[in-house]
């Protein structure tokens, strides 16, 4: 499917002007911001799914897997899974009944705790999440859109963001980049 044709002007910066001109200028360059991030989600969004259609995985269901992968026994209980991806157990529940139908994970007991289900990657969804991280890689990770000096500085910028919401407890944000 080709790409849609460039507007001829920036509707964020349209609507930027008219709230200003509507009076709300002293929240125009928030409703810019927050207006800006959503559309570069859903322009980074597509770009995933188009890597990942011909593995048949969702982004989601390949952050399960690769998560898997970095983990020392390749397994997790479902509730440190749902943390770490900092989504809803729900979601990790879906994800892996998803991934297991299809023989990328499986269900284990903890073997300490009978009341913990882990989450473990089997070597045909080890492969998989190989495959798929070299397509995200190759088509979306490597070539983001931004010099590397502009990435860096909207890596520290959405860190501070993410912080100052309570999304992780950090002193100092910017020395991992």
């Amino acid at each position: 499917m080709p790409a849609p044709s460039p507007l001829p002007l920036d509707p964020i910066a349209e609507a930027h002007r008219q709230w200003t001109e509507h009076g709300w200028s002293d929240a125009a360059d928030g409703m810019a911001a927050v207006t800006s991030l959503m559309r570069a989600q859903q322009i980074m969004l597509a770009r995933v799914e188009e890597a990942l259609k011909p593995t048949g995985l969702t982004f989601s269901r390949y952050e399960l897997l690769t998560l898997l992968t970095f983990t020392k026994n390749g397994a997790l209980p479902m509730a440190k899974a749902s943390a770490r991806l900092q989504v809803h157990p729900t979601s990790v529940t879906n994800a892996v009944d998803r991934l297991e139908s299809v023989g990328y994970v499986r269900r284990i007991p903890h073997p300490s705790d009978r009341r913990t289900t882990l989450v473990e990657i089997t070597d045909a969804g080890r492969k998989l999440a190989v495959e798929a991280t070299e397509r995200l890689n190759s088509l979306v990770f490597g070539r983001p859109g931004l010099a590397r000096d502009k990435l860096i500085a909207l890596i520290r910028i959405l860190a501070e963001l993410r912080s100052d919401a309570g999304d992780f407890d950090s002193d100092d944000i910017t020395t991992s980049f």
